[in-house]
């Protein structure tokens, strides 16, 4: 027997506005609050894993070894990124050469996350 992917753990020293962000950015919608923490969940007709921000007392610290990848969908890369960046995200480096072909974000909290080049 196998496991099936339940969702997506982030955890937030400010749930709320973490919640504000990954719903904006991703098409999610708040599906459940639960003892301080928001389920999240993709909107209809919106594809993804739901997302459970769980409240934690201390900031992030370090680089993220598991993190998101985005394919923009219906727009550029680049017009994706700066609608990101207008929503809090912020330019991150995580030791990516100048040459690759995705952009490392950080979301308002520092959780990198890569906006990868539009797919067909």
């Amino acid at each position: 027997m196998a496991n099936r992917f339940a969702s997506l753990a982030l955890d937030a020293v400010n749930a709320e506005s973490q919640a504000n962000f990954w719903t904006e950015a991703l098409g999610y919608r708040v599906a459940e609050l639960f003892d301080g923490g928001i389920s999240l969940a993709p909107a209809e007709g919106v594809a993804g894993p739901p997302i459970d921000i769980i409240p934690v007392p201390d900031a992030k610290t370090a680089k993220l070894r598991l993190h998101i990848d985005l394919v923009p969908d219906g727009c550029t890369q680049q017009e994706e990124v700066d609608r990101l960046l207008a929503l809090g995200a912020v330019r991150a480096d995580v030791g990516q050469g100048p040459d690759v072909s995705w952009v490392v974000l950080a979301d308002p909290e520092g959780n990198e996350f890569c906006v990868l080049s539009a797919r067909d």
